[in-house]
């Protein structure tokens, strides 16, 4: 084998590597958006059941209600990392004051139906948290590997694009939760 040859064949075989590595890492960048979208899922499986529980104690309070299903209308049928994102604050903003309401009923905060629901509710969002975190993770050494020389030469050329973060929504997301005793 000539020099060149073995040139070439290092070069191709270095290139069939980083096209592999790129598609590995993409896959895991959609395995990873798989498991918010389930926790997410689960999430708005949960929304109608509290909603539920609250209303025959706080009849009155129509808009909140209102709010929350427009919100959990609006996250089941965001497509895409963004939409998702915004619609998932939406969410966390009106179970926020859904909370609130709640709180000015002893006698739902002590009802177990209420209590399990709200347990379940909380899981989810710790395991919504983890998978977001897993995700941004997954999304940040896919957007790293597609940067670095040489891959950043073959990356964009064989579709290998930069993939969104799941972010918080604006300043309200970022603020404290603000608890009343």
């Amino acid at each position: 084998m000539t020099t060149a040859a073995v040139t070439l064949l290092v070069l191709l075989l270095g290139a069939v590597f980083l096209y592999n590595s790129l598609v590995v890492l993409r896959q895991r960048v959609k395995n990873s958006w798989s498991q918010v979208d389930v926790q997410l899922r689960r999430r708005y499986d949960l929304i109608p059941n509290l909603v539920e529980s609250v209303k025959g104690y706080a009849a009155h309070e129509k808009e909140v209600f209102k709010k929350v299903t427009e919100a959990r209308a609006r996250a089941t049928s965001a497509q895409g990392v963004a939409a998702k994102a915004e619609a998932d604050n939406m969410i966390t903003g009106a179970l926020r004051t859904l909370f609130a309401v709640a709180e000015n009923y002893p006698q739902l905060r002590a009802n177990e139906n209420f209590l399990a629901l709200q347990q379940e509710l909380s899981q989810t969002e710790s395991k919504i948290a983890f998978s977001r975190q897993f995700y941004n993770d997954t999304v940040m050494k896919y957007n790293t590997r597609i940067q670095l020389f040489p891959v950043n030469l073959m990356a964009g050329a064989l579709g290998f694009g930069a993939e969104p973060y799941f972010e918080a929504g604006g300043e309200d997301a970022r603020q404290p939760v603000k608890v009343r005793f």
